[in-house]
């Protein structure tokens, strides 16, 4: 995650701020779902998305919408 974050020019404080719905948040959280085995709350609490059950809604959409486009486009800015 922290190698996400320096390529994205962000500190932890520019993750916390953003909002969470945030597209390259978005992208990070789906990109530790595919590549970790860690759980929706657990991503929900590193990525500040807020309520496991609403990152897990706004994950899902996400990912939905993500598969009609390229894959990676989201992290790629």
């Amino acid at each position: 995650m922290l190698e996400e974050l320096a390529r994205l020019h962000w500190s932890q404080n520019d993750l916390q701020a953003q909002s969470k719905s945030h597209p390259k948040k978005l992208a990070l959280a789906a990109r530790l779902r595919q590549e970790t085995t860690l759980s929706v709350k657990q991503i929900a609490e590193r990525v500040h998305l807020g309520k496991p059950k609403g990152a897990r809604n706004n994950l899902h959409k996400f990912m939905n919408g993500a598969a009609m486009q390229a894959p990676q486009s989201q992290l790629a800015s």
